[in-house]
């Protein structure tokens, strides 16, 4: 059994027992605030606090403007043509823009629990409206990934899911990357965005390796910002294979791929 992980972005509020029975009621849970910040071009989004949950160049609205960002498409140098593609947290859609315009024929799902997030990525960070190939979901990435409509699924999945602390994934856990392992089709493959400089690193890096079959990091950037690739089944890391790959990715989208498979090493 799983069980959802309490946050600041999920704390549902109660109150003291009364004498007479009362209906039960569904309460909406509570969130950080959504703000906003503007610096050289760049628009950042956070939830209350200094920490960036998101970048976004306004010139370049579907660039992936932060170096960590970037490293979460390194799943890119295995995968070619994913034909289905999801994100856990949605951020500023960054992630979720740049797969969606640069994958034509793939499908791209984002997963974001708060409703305030995905409005303000419609009004603030060019996020396009649903259609037949982009789907935004209001859920519990949790329920997501045990939804078993999506076992065997997913050629990709990218997971950044984040709190107001920014301190470290909100769910992490052994069970939860079982999960997410079983919505990979047999090549498929996970990043995950991790915080080095916390204690929550090693646990989630334990929890990966438990559930994948092989799990490689790349070089911390940031503050602090460590991307892991997690690979449902075992790869050969064939170096020059790699580097001819990274190659034909820095033609395409000019992500810095090189670099990636300079970290690998």
């Amino acid at each position: 059994m799983l069980i959802k992980r309490k946050s600041i972005e999920k704390v549902e509020s109660s109150r003291p027992a009364s004498s007479a029975p009362a209906p039960a009621k569904v309460r909406k849970p509570k969130y950080a605030p959504v703000t906003l910040s503007e610096l050289d071009g760049v628009r950042y989004l956070h939830f209350g606090t200094e920490w960036v949950q998101g970048a976004m160049r306004i010139r370049k609205p579907n660039w992936p403007e932060l170096e960590y960002a970037q490293q979460m498409m390194a799943w890119m140098l295995w995968l070619q043509q994913p034909q289905r593609i999801a994100q856990l947290g949605l951020g500023t859609a960054t992630l979720t823009k740049f797969c969606y315009t640069t994958f034509p024929q793939a499908q791209v799902t984002a997963v974001e629990l708060n409703p305030s997030v995905i409005a303000i990525c419609e009004s603030m960070f060019k996020l396009p409206p649903n259609d037949e190939r982009l789907h935004v979901l209001e859920q519990d990435a949790l329920d997501f990934v045990n939804d078993k409509a999506n076992v065997n699924t997913l050629d990709v999945l990218q997971v950044d899911l984040y709190d107001s602390t920014a301190r470290g994934p909100v769910l992490d856990t052994p069970e939860f990357y079982t999960s997410c392992n079983a919505c990979l089709t047999d090549d498929g493959v996970m990043t995950v965005n991790l915080f080095g400089d916390h204690p929550s690193y090693a646990r989630n890096i334990k929890a990966l390796k438990f559930a994948f079959a092989q799990v490689i990091c790349l070089p911390q950037v940031h503050d602090g910002n460590v991307v892991a690739i997690a690979f449902k089944r075992q790869r050969e890391i064939d170096l020059p294979a790699l580097a001819a790959r990274a190659a034909e990715i820095v033609a395409a989208t000019k992500l810095p791929a090189k670099s990636w498979v300079k970290g690998i090493k």
